[in-house]
């Protein structure tokens, strides 16, 4: 057997292995381009609310990027924001364009990116015990869609 006899499975097995890593880099690199970035959501609360916070870290655990502003009030960001009195909660949200009023689940949130509903946002009204940031399991609650054209209905039931 010649020298070149020998090198010649050698060329080829390398070949194959740059094309292997090539294609691993491009896949990477796909991957990493439809990447979607983080969605903002600005949340006004008050400063010493900590089932706000909690809802806060559950906002960021499933993505979201979450700017915080620690208001003395928050009743004006409410009114100023379109949301009904009755259905008011502890904090209130703006997910890019929408306005999202106390503990409403991110999958909720999501949804509502996904489907964009003629709506100003959802609520979920008061500070229901199941929902995230209050974490006490065992309490139904409704998760409301409001400012729409034709009327309010219920987005979800947990």
């Amino acid at each position: 057997m010649s020298s070149g006899d020998t090198l010649k499975p050698m060329v080829g097995r390398r070949s194959a292995l740059r094309l292997a890593l090539a294609a691993m880099v491009t896949l990477g690199l796909a991957r990493t381009a439809r990447a979607a970035p983080a969605v903002k959501v600005e949340v006004w609360k008050d400063p010493s609310c900590g089932c706000c916070e909690g809802w806060v870290r559950h906002m960021r655990d499933a993505g979201f990027n979450v700017t915080v502003r620690e208001v003395a009030d928050v009743r004006p960001v409410k009114a100023a924001s379109g949301v009904p009195e009755a259905l008011w909660s502890c904090h209130t949200a703006v997910v890019d364009g929408y306005v999202v009023e106390g503990h409403v689940p991110a999958a909720d949130v999501r949804r509502l990116l996904a489907e964009r509903p003629r709506a100003k946002g959802l609520s979920a009204p008061g500070m229901p015990p199941s929902s995230p940031g209050m974490d006490i399991q065992g309490t139904p609650y409704e998760v409301v869609a409001f400012g729409a054209p034709e009327a309010d209905w219920v987005w979800a039931r947990h």
